[in-house]
């Protein structure tokens, strides 16, 4: 099993929680971490916006990123949200193995 982390952002804590609550349930992720609040500031239609958003830390199998990817895109305010994965190249056997478990 390959494991990933997929980086999420989202408009707030309670969109966050809401995206993070729907993977973990669905078994597309086998934990998702929550960020209430962060500064992002980025281009948007060419002007540099900045703007307070929340970040969605899923732990996932990198075989789930194309289902997960779907799923988030469904359920998001955003019209083009931040869904990236991030590959694990290392890490706790018994956690790796805990994620591969947790997933369908």
């Amino acid at each position: 099993m390959k494991g990933c982390f997929v980086y999420i952002t989202a408009s707030d804590g309670g969109e966050a929680r809401r995206l993070a609550r729907a993977l973990v349930e669905s078994r597309l992720a086998a934990c998702a971490n929550v960020f209430d609040t962060m500064t992002s500031v980025y281009r948007w239609e060419g002007a540099v916006q900045e703007d307070s958003e929340a970040v969605v830390i899923a732990k996932t199998r990198e075989d789930l990123v194309p289902t997960l990817t779907e799923k988030i895109k469904e359920l998001h305010s955003y019209d083009c949200p931040c869904v990236v994965s991030l590959p694990l190249t290392g890490g706790s056997d018994e956690f790796l193995a805990w994620i591969a478990a947790e997933t369908r």
